[in-house]
C-alpha cells in the first residue's frame, strides 16, 4: 500500500513539473509559392471560394472532355492529347483573364475611394469611422468589403486585424498600398496623412491615365498576334473532319510536329506577353503573409 501511494505522489509531482514547462512552438506549414500565387490569383479573380486544388481538377477535367470529343471525332490520339492539353490551359487563362479585367475597373475606382478618406480626415473622422463611411460614400463595387469591414470592427475593435481582413477581401495592389499607409498612420500618428491621401490620389489618377493610353495603342498589335497564333490550329482542328488525311498526324512524324508545333507556338506567345506586358504593381500584403506563414509569428493587431 505504501508503494503504491508513493507511485501515485511520484507521478503528481511529475505531471506538475511537467504542466509547467514551456511547450515548443508549433511550426506554421509553409505554403508552397504556387499555391499562395494561384490563391490570390483566385481571389483576384473574384473567385475566392475556388481553391488551387480545384482548379486543378477543373482543368483536368476539361482537358479530358475535350480531348474526348476530339478523339471521338478524328480517331487521332494526337491531335486530342494536344487539344486536351490547350483546353486544360483553359481554366487558368479564364481567371487570369478575370483578374485583369478587374485589376484594371478597379484601377478607375481607387482615386476615388482615396479622395473620400481625405474628406472624412479632414472633417474629423477616426480612421475607423473613415473606412466604414465608404460603405454609403465610396463607389459601388468596393461597398460590400467596405461594410464587411465595418461590422468586424465594431464586433472586435482591432483596426489592424480589420485592415487584414479588407486586404484579403479586396485582393488588390493598390488596395494593399493604400491600407498600409492607413495602418501606419493609426500606429505612429502624424499630420501628413491628408497630404498623403492627396498625393497619392493624384498619382493614381496619372497611373491609369497613361495605362489606358498604352493598353489602347496596344491592343489591336496584341489582338492580331494572338489571333496569328491560333490560327494554324483552327485549321488543324478543321482538318480533323477529313480522317485519311489527320490520321497522318498519329505517325511519329506527325506525333514531332505537334510537339514542336506547341512548343513554337507557346514560346512565341509568351515572349509576345513578355514584350507587350506593361509594369504591373505586387501587392503588398504577399510578403507579409508569407513571412508570417514560414513562422514570423502572428500579426499583431492595434485596436
Amino acid at each position: 500500500m505504501g508503494i503504491f501511494v508513493g507511485l501515485l505522489a511520484g507521478l503528481g509531482l511529475f505531471l506538475i513539473v511537467a504542466s509547467g514547462r514551456p511547450r515548443p512552438p508549433r511550426q506554421s506549414r509553409v505554403e508552397p509559392d504556387w499555391h499562395r500565387r494561384t490563391r490570390e490569383l483566385l481571389a483576384q479573380g473574384g473567385t475566392p471560394g475556388v481553391n488551387p486544388e480545384q482548379l486543378i481538377a477543373i482543368s483536368i477535367g476539361v482537358g479530358v472532355v475535350v480531348a474526348t470529343i476530339v478523339l471521338a471525332a478524328s480517331s487521332t490520339w494526337s491531335l486530342a492529347g494536344a487539344f486536351g492539353v490547350f483546353a486544360a490551359l483553359g481554366p487558368r487563362a479564364v481567371v487570369v483573364r478575370r483578374a485583369r479585367q478587374r485589376t484594371h475597373d478597379l484601377r478607375e475606382l481607387w482615386p476615388d475611394v482615396v479622395d473620400n478618406l481625405g474628406s472624412a480626415v479632414r472633417a474629423g473622422m477616426s480612421l475607423p469611422e473613415g473606412v466604414a463611411s465608404l460603405t454609403v460614400r465610396g463607389p459601388v463595387p468596393l461597398r460590400p468589403a467596405f461594410a464587411r469591414f465595418g461590422e468586424d470592427y465594431r464586433a472586435t475593435g482591432s483596426f489592424s486585424t480589420c485592415l487584414d481582413r479588407l486586404a484579403d477581401d479586396l485582393a488588390d495592389p493598390v488596395a494593399d498600398r493604400i491600407i498600409e499607409s492607413l495602418r501606419l498612420a493609426r500606429e505612429v500618428g502624424g499630420t501628413d496623412l491628408g497630404r498623403l491621401l492627396r498625393t497619392l490620389s493624384q498619382f493614381l489618377r496619372e497611373d491609369a491615365r497613361v495605362r489606358a493610353e498604352l493598353e489602347a495603342r496596344q491592343s489591336w498589335t496584341v489582338n492580331a498576334a494572338r489571333l496569328a497564333l491560333a490560327a494554324p490550329w483552327l485549321v488543324l482542328l478543321l482538318l480533323a473532319t477529313r480522317t485519311s488525311t489527320i490520321r497522318a498526324y498519329d505517325q511519329p512524324t506527325g506525333v514531332v510536329i505537334l510537339v514542336v508545333g506547341g512548343i513554337v507556338s507557346s514560346a512565341a506567345y509568351l515572349l509576345m506577353k513578355r514584350i507587350g506586358r506593361l509594369p504591373e504593381e505586387r501587392r503588398v500584403r504577399a510578403g507579409v503573409d508569407a513571412r508570417v506563414d514560414a513562422g514570423a509569428g502572428p500579426r499583431m493587431g492595434v485596436g
